[in-house]
């Protein structure tokens, strides 16, 4: 159980909080502020990288992510300090993918060779569609010929580029949507994000939708049916549905997710990240402070972390379950009986196998296609007692 973790790989999350304006549908930590001193953020940044290298040591970094709020705000000379922090506490894969999300409002030619210059090799831009109206209902503030013009200064800085895009939008037909789809795919470089649109509690969407006031959005079958356009689409054009929500072509998934799902160890900094780091045989789950003025005078201080809890042998085998179903490469099984002990020997694998919800092979096993449709039912089926 303590090298676990290698098996998924080491990361390092930065999360970066602030936005120009709160999406309606966004329940991330994101905060909106009139100016924000860089060089006080850098050195806070820089201070808690530091702290979570002590104690791993000799690691080898294969990637980093910018996330937030919104990375493409920072400065180049913030994101540099923390590149340079990192490469002198931890070695970097030769092949490290390090990612920065960026808003196509806030996407400067000159700005982008910045973070270039820095290290990033990898862009994630939030297009989140490409008709106008359905940007102005996201609450978004670029318009499409923005989205593109972004794209376009992405792919000629960057060696990789990746953009998100949200379906499931209100009034949003199959064939909207289809339509939508294909002009992504004519645009994109080796990777999308595909996400369809969830209403979370504690956002503007949420409290409109209680108040009856978000019409149009798909039923049950609606939602399966663009789903499953989304796949056929996505795999005709030669993007893989790696995960649950990300499509890629070949040797172009996102290594820092994968990260996640495979049940890697990752340092999270910045205000309300959360990591997943093994000392001395325990793994631990981190927890930042989520106020940003809370963060960084503690983060100035002794510390920004707002917990550190340990992972029971149960906590440690559930979320390794619930990340591995998200992926079309499913899970080893010799690693599930390692951490899952009794809990793995007791799942109904072959009931859920005749229900066509589960595949397995030899050595692996994972969700069907039918299966990702009820993805979170099936993850509460195979981890109850």
């Amino acid at each position: 159980m303590a090298e676990e973790w290698r098996h998924g790989g080491f990361g390092l999350y930065v999360h970066w909080p602030f936005c120009e304006a709160k999406c309606p549908y966004c329940d991330f930590n994101s905060h909106v502020v009139s100016h924000v001193d860089q060089d006080r953020w850098a050195r806070a940044m820089v201070s808690e990288l530091r702290r979570y290298a002590q104690g791993t040591e000799g690691r080898v970094l294969g990637s980093i992510y910018f996330g937030g709020g919104t990375p493409s705000l920072m400065a180049p000379s913030t994101v540099d300090a923390i590149l340079r922090a990192s490469r002198e506490q931890w070695a970097w894969a030769n092949d490290i993918e390090i990612t920065l999300e960026a808003n196509p409002r806030s996407v400067e030619a000159e700005k982008f060779e910045g973070f270039a210059r820095a290290g990033v090799n990898r862009v994630s831009l939030g297009v989140q569609a490409l008709r106008p109206d359905d940007l102005r209902k996201l609450g978004r503030l670029h318009g499409v010929d923005e989205a593109l013009k972004a794209l376009e200064i992405a792919r000629a800085t960057f060696d990789r580029v990746s953009f998100d895009l949200i379906y499931g939008r209100q009034g949003q037909t199959l064939q909207d949507w289809e339509s939508e789809l294909r002009e992504a795919l004519d645009l994109a470089g080796d990777h999308l994000s595909l996400y369809q649109l969830t209403i979370e509690e504690g956002t503007a969407f949420w409290d409109r939708a209680q108040a009856g006031g978000l019409k149009g959005l798909p039923d049950e079958d609606l939602g399966a049916d663009l789903y499953l356009a989304t796949r056929d689409i996505c795999g005709a054009a030669g993007f893989e549905a790696y995960e649950v929500s990300n499509y890629a072509r070949p040797d172009a998934m996102s290594r820092h997710n994968l990260v996640y799902w495979r049940g890697g160890d990752y340092v999270g900094i910045g205000p309300g990240a959360h990591g997943r780091i093994t000392l001395d045989g325990q793994r631990y789950a981190t927890v930042a402070k989520r106020l940003p003025g809370a963060w960084i005078a503690d983060a100035e201080g002794s510390s920004g972390e707002e917990s550190r809890d340990i992972l029971t042998p149960q906590d440690i085998w559930g979320e390794y379950l619930m990340m591995g179903l998200r992926l079309s490469e499913g899970l080893d099984i010799d690693r599930t009986r390692r951490i899952g002990g009794a809990w793995s020997d007791a799942m109904p694998l072959s009931d859920f196998e005749d229900l066509g919800l589960i595949w397995r092979t030899e050595d692996r096993f994972g969700a069907t296609l039918r299966g990702r449709l009820v993805l979170n039912a099936l993850v509460t089926e195979l981890l109850a007692d």
